[in-house]
């Protein structure tokens, strides 16, 4: 797929996005702000100025071999949902599907299902968000260029260990979404919130609203959003990890 391609298509499909709304930003990222060389897009109709659904293919750092699909369906229409679908990927294809928790059953419909989590979306409240420091947090960046803050332990026997880290799973010029990690061995000392707190003081003055996506039976992960700031959007989603079936 050339770049004027892309772009054509990335026109087709901007009325189906809120790039300013929560629910879409991390379909809207991955519609029209992944890397060109990384994403491929599929439209429906496939030659409409104006889409009624579409899917992008995209390459990231979750797996070099199973590529992650955003999508948006054409409404009440079965048919043109199968046809975009296995347009986009051949059957036994496997994949990553992130998409809104509604569309669970037709995926289910359309893909052999090895696993299926069910997603929280918070969104940072700024009134709630008091920064916090701590001078063990380090900041450094990623190899595609994203902040990284860190918490390292510093008794001698800990050479090279992360105890806290927060990174950006994804950024567009409105929103960040934020992922953490604590070492099992150094929870409870605080250092989650002190590295997410980091970090959305960062996306904060680079102008970007913290997103946070979160299982729904992850309750630590949901209580340190909540203490940092973050509030349910009330939006839900789904990501399936599958293959396509065999079209009928």
């Amino acid at each position: 797929m050339d770049n004027r391609d892309l772009a054509t298509k990335r026109r087709a499909i901007r009325p189906l996005l809120d790039e300013r709304d929560p629910a879409d930003a991390a379909a809207a990222y991955y519609a029209f702000y992944h890397a060109d060389n990384r994403t491929r897009l599929f439209v429906y109709p496939s030659a409409a100025a104006r889409a009624r659904g579409y899917a992008a293919v995209s390459r990231t750092g979750i797996d070099l071999f199973r590529p992650l699909v955003t999508l948006r369906l054409p409404e009440d229409d079965l048919e043109g949902a199968a046809d975009l679908m296995y347009e986009a990927l051949s059957p036994q294809t496997a994949a990553f599907i992130h998409a809104p928790l509604d569309y669970s059953p037709l995926l289910h419909a359309f893909f052999e299902v090895q696993s299926e989590r069910s997603l929280y979306l918070y969104r940072l409240d700024r009134r709630r968000f008091e920064p916090e420091i701590n001078v063990l947090v380090t900041r450094s960046d990623t190899p595609d260029g994203l902040p990284r803050f860190v918490v390292r332990p510093t008794h001698p026997d800990s050479e090279g260990e992360i105890g806290a880290s927060a990174t950006v799973n994804w950024q567009s010029p409105h929103f960040a979404e934020v992922a953490v990690y604590t070492n099992p061995t150094y929870r409870k000392r605080g250092w989650g919130r002190s590295v997410v707190s980091s970090l959305v003081q960062h996306l904060l003055e680079s102008g970007r609203t913290p997103l946070y996506e979160v299982t729904q039976e992850n309750r630590p992960s949901i209580q340190l959003a909540q203490t940092v700031g973050f509030m349910n959007t009330g939006a839900e989603k789904v990501l399936l990890e599958g293959t396509l079936r065999s079209r009928p």
